[in-house]
């Protein structure tokens, strides 16, 4: 990291944090409704295997929340160490919402959280049943408070500058927003996969070490299923969303498309490499007239050039984010609908589709991922767009400062990972072979299961 200046690194600091922070929170919050429905279904069926998938999938939910608890702990201090200036001028908007978030989800999901841990046997199973729905709601609440946030980031509505602080005159419009609907649609459907494949692939990798049991069969179905109905959803969503995004951040979805020079009938670029030295694509491979299609819905329809623009993104980052989220989602798709034709046909998922499940557990973090660096690089050179820029809201950390703690919170971060993945695949082989199971025996004599 040497050679970088305090703002690069400031940048890749809170970076490093946001992305670290997110992949809990988009497990989280489909999860705490699946174990709603989950628990519904349980009361509405009376199968025990139902209350075994709750069982087991609220580990999973309560070992999410806690790093996701401690890491945007972490990251909320930044804003005082390395973004004070964002305070200063927009902290009339940004505080408040923060603090709704704070309020009215986190109290809540953490208040009932301990409820849906320990308090079963002390409740009824309809009390208990509702601890269940105000945690998954409270997640939801907390999701929307946050992307409320960042949209009016994205797209700030509802207030006026005053000697240079921003003062709202409209929370309705704060809150909603030109781009808050398609954000926090999208981001819901994303959390929704991320979760569902979590299911799947963790469920299949139980049943490839031998886990036939009845609440497994119902979680994987439930992963899958719930991968299949949503990924076309989130096509739908995207597609929305990106309209909006050319309707209120042509620069952004310019970089996006890698659209240089303002055209009719661009074409949809399947490869190329953005040089922002010459403002053009080298070894471009495209598809004429499909991305005005999809972003206009005409063959012919007009996009904006990223020349047009005096501050625009930086390219090629936002441009290969942008077909890494999509990638991962026609691969999702593929490996869906394939599994739920398995399903729906034979009743049962191959050894192959079952590794390839397994193979796909995290690939909604990937997903994830990609889509929040299109959106949060895809605004640069503006923190808050058309109000402040990065460069403006950063504080006087020096280099030095900031490369040891970004070295630490990197080290940190990979071995919390490392830790969380291998913890999730421990609990899911323990549940497949639980003491004194014949299965449990037979594995250890293969030496793949203690």
């Amino acid at each position: 990291m040497n050679g970088f200046d305090a703002l690069t690194l400031a940048r890749l600091q809170f970076g490093a944090n946001i992305s670290f922070h997110i992949l809990f929170p988009s497990i989280n919050v489909a999860l705490g409704w699946l174990l709603l429905f989950f628990k519904l279904r349980y009361t509405q069926t009376g199968r025990q295997g139902w209350m075994d998938a709750y069982a087991f999938w609220i580990k999973v939910f309560a070992l999410s929340f806690a790093l996701g608890v401690v890491s945007g702990a972490t990251m909320s201090f930044q804003f005082g160490t390395n973004w004070p200036g964002f305070m200063r001028v927009v902290g009339n908007v940004a505080g408040p919402l923060l603090s709704y978030e704070i309020l009215t989800a986190f109290f809540l999901e953490a208040t009932f959280l301990g409820v849906m841990l320990f308090g079963r046997s002390r409740l009824s199973e309809r009390a208990h049943t509702l601890a269940t729905l105000l945690v998954a709601f409270g997640n939801t609440l907390s999701t929307f408070w946050i992307l409320t946030l960042n949209s009016w980031m994205q797209t700030p509505a509802g207030f006026k500058m005053v000697n240079g602080h921003a003062v709202v005159t409209s929370w309705f419009d704060v809150i909603f927003n030109p781009s808050a609907p398609y954000r926090f649609a999208h981001m819901l459907i994303a959390s929704g996969l991320t979760a569902a494949f979590l299911l799947a692939g963790l469920s299949a990798y139980r049943r490839l070490n031998g886990d036939a049991s009845e609440g497994n069969r119902l979680a994987l179905k439930t992963g899958v299923y719930a991968a299949a109905l949503l990924t076309p959803l989130q096509f739908v969503a995207g597609d929305l969303h990106g309209l909006k995004t050319r309707e209120v951040q042509p620069a952004k979805l310019a970089a996006m498309e890698g659209v240089w020079r303002t055209e009719r009938s661009a074409p949809l670029l399947v490869f190329a490499l953005p040089n922002e030295d010459t403002h053009s694509n080298d070894h471009a491979l495209g598809i004429p007239g499909l991305a005005s299609l999809i972003l206009t819905h005409e063959t012919t329809g007009e996009i904006k050039g990223i020349n047009e623009f005096a501050q625009h993104p930086p390219v090629a980052k936002v441009f290969w984010s942008f077909r890494a989220m999509v990638g991962v989602g026609a691969l999702m798709l593929l490996t869906s609908w394939l599994a739920a034709w398995q399903l729906r046909k034979r009743g049962t998922l191959s050894s192959a589709m079952l590794r390839i499940l397994t193979l796909m557990t995290f690939s909604g973090w990937i997903a994830t991922l990609a889509g929040w660096y299109v959106s949060e690089i895809g605004r640069q050179p503006w923190l808050v767009n058309g109000v402040l820029t990065t460069a403006e809201a950063a504080g006087g950390a020096t280099p030095a400062m900031l490369t040891s703690s970004l070295t630490m919170y990197l080290a940190l971060y990979a071995a919390l990972v490392a830790a969380y993945v291998a913890a999730l695949f421990h609990m899911a082989k323990k549940a497949a072979c639980p003491a004194g199971s014949p299965r449990l025996q037979e594995k250890q004599e293969k030496f793949a299961c203690r």
